[in-house]
């Protein structure tokens, strides 16, 4: 595939920015990437060979790019928008991997006025774990990836990005920023708090034996696998789609407690038998 943007700069090099260049240099080695984030950052990126170069200063990694891709926390994002509008080169795509899409389309919409265009994004991809060491190139692949425009959208550069998300084995799906958010808060914000939440129940009842956790099996630590994430990658999502969470938060209390009410009844058959559903629907969208 001919590279369509000759320079990427990718900001922000941990997990989803470190795993986007790594898969770039692979599927497009002629494309120039460079990076910005903390200097410690940078050289680790570079040793991983996520980027090329490592820019300390914002305006100087944006010069000459045809690809921004932000790829930081929400807060740090929507902070850093207004001077990635302002020197942002004329003909460039900036697009981000921010999970939730409404703030973030908001301040695009406010800074973003020139002839730069803006485009939400949200892979559907991650890991537990945070940071550049766990960079993977194949992060992607398989992977759904948001896309806050219209399918029929006629910017060539957005045509371009969709280019390379096929590149790396993702595939687009198309929606606007409040359905977005209103899903994510269900398939993906929800299970992390569940997870938090179940960790938390087992804390509270392990006694000094270690009981109940030291009989857990592959199930349990498969269901608490998110439980590794840190509270300073979902800070700024709870905040952010606070209202769809809540509301997620809400349908699954409800779940729970019709759970409780019918633990001695057949009603109990239906919830497995739709629930296994789930589970195949889910196993044939990998």
């Amino acid at each position: 595939m001919a590279p369509a943007f000759q320079r990427i700069a990718i900001l922000g090099t941990g997990l989803i920015g470190g795993s986007f260049g790594l898969a770039l240099r692979r599927a497009l080695p002629e494309t120039r990437v460079v990076g910005w984030d903390r200097p410690e950052v940078l050289e680790a990126a570079a040793s991983r060979g996520a980027i090329e170069l490592g820019v300390n200063d914002l305006p100087k990694a944006l010069a000459g790019a045809d690809l921004v891709y932000l790829a930081l926390p929400i807060g740090v994002t929507l902070e850093v928008l207004p001077e990635v509008a302002r020197h942002a080169p004329a003909a460039a795509l900036v697009t981000d991997a921010c999970s939730v899409k409404g703030p973030i389309e908001h301040a695009a919409r406010e800074h973003f006025r020139g002839a730069a265009r803006f485009l939400g994004g949200h892979p559907l991809a991650g890991k537990e774990t945070s940071g550049i060491e766990h960079a993977d190139a194949e992060l992607f692949h398989g992977a759904r990836y948001a896309l806050i425009a219209a399918r029929s959208d006629p910017d060539r550069r957005v045509a371009q990005f969709v280019e390379i998300i096929a590149a790396l084995g993702a595939e687009p799906v198309w929606l606007d920023a409040e359905t977005h958010d209103r899903a994510v808060a269900l398939i993906s914000h929800l299970p992390q708090l569940v997870a938090v939440a179940l960790a938390s129940a087992l804390r509270e009842a392990t006694d000094e034996s270690g009981l109940p956790l030291t009989l857990a099996g592959p199930g349990a630590r498969d269901t608490l696998r998110l439980a590794g994430s840190p509270y300073a990658l979902w800070r700024d999502i709870c905040l952010a789609n606070r209202e769809n969470i809540s509301a997620a938060l809400d349908r699954l209390a409800q779940a729970l407690d019709h759970l409780g009410t019918h633990l001695a009844s057949r009603e109990l058959e239906s919830e497995f038998t739709a629930a296994n559903e789930v589970y195949k629907i889910l196993r044939q969208l990998k």
